[in-house]
């Protein structure tokens, strides 16, 4: 069998991990890349994952990987110490490739997306207990292997039952008059980002002229287009403190928020909520 090269102009490696930046690893992997091809660009996504994760980085992720160009290949090293019962994965989607251990996170960035190709990587797998570091005794020359034109059959094989994790996805009452939904993500500014889509919140609100956004003992009854209109109501209405805000953000995702709030003193610290607490919009 053939298979034809496709040669990069400008290589791009994208890095994810869960490493922090005070020990050595994000710079070893780095290392890595640039010992086996120096002409590699390589950008740094995140390094602040909170350790395993998965939820956040598939969060971050998800959200980032449209914007890079085609060819790209993305090194997801969360939750990825080595074992040998957990495989090496390699997505292909969208002319892009994505790295990670077969731990689940793959499936929760692709949670409403068809793969076109799903590889067990083979290479450098046969090391055993001689592999300590996957990123860079697996994922890495996998990845230069992609940007130096060469293709995934060569490093793996076809996969078909990657692990999978359920996305929680909002619900809709028995009644058909409120929505269930869930805080997923909290941002470096202490926003808490819901599970809750525009799309799903009005296609629900069609058949209703009100609703009220329940989160622990606040109500919100009206949802902001930009972030910063909020200074309007300021200006408008005297008294108006308007610290606490919704909006659907960048991602089309509902976000309670609180206006120049940070990662100490935002909503999350605010509102006293965190990940997995519950989010209900109730339709009149």
């Amino acid at each position: 069998m053939q298979y034809h090269k496709i040669i990069l102009k400008m290589p791009v490696i994208t890095l994810t991990s869960d490493y922090g930046l005070t020990d050595y690893r994000v710079s070893a992997v780095k290392g890595k890349i640039l010992s086996l091809n120096e002409s590699i660009s390589i950008v740094d996504i995140s390094h602040e994952i909170q350790a395993y994760n998965l939820s956040q980085t598939s969060y971050i992720v998800r959200n980032a990987f449209e914007f890079f160009p085609a060819g790209t290949v993305h090194i997801i090293a969360v939750d990825s110490f080595y074992s040998k019962q957990r495989k090496a994965l390699l997505y292909k989607f969208n002319e892009q490739y994505f790295i990670a251990a077969d731990n689940g996170v793959l499936s929760l960035i692709f949670f409403d997306k068809k793969p076109d190709s799903i590889y067990e990587i083979t290479l450098n797998n046969r090391f055993d207990d001689i592999v300590n570091f996957p990123a860079t005794d697996i994922f890495v020359p996998a990845a230069v292997h992609l940007l130096n034109g060469g293709v995934p059959e060569v490093i793996g094989r076809k996969y078909k039952t990657p692990k999978q994790i359920k996305f929680l996805k909002p619900t809709m009452s028995q009644t058909g008059k409120m929505i269930l939904g869930e805080v997923m993500y909290i941002d470096n500014f202490g926003n808490l980002v819901t599970n809750i889509s525009k799309n799903f919140f009005e296609k629900n609100m069609v058949n209703f002229s009100s609703f009220k956004i329940r989160a622990r003992d606040i109500v919100f009854s009206k949802i902001y287009k930009f972030y910063t209109d909020v200074v309007t109501d300021w200006e408008q209405e005297p008294g108006f403190h308007g610290k606490q805000i919704v909006i659907f953000n960048e991602a089309g995702l509902m976000e309670l928020s609180i206006y120049k709030g940070s990662k100490n003193n935002g909503a999350h610290t605010l509102y006293g909520m965190n990940p997995g607490d519950k989010v209900y919009i109730e339709f009149e």
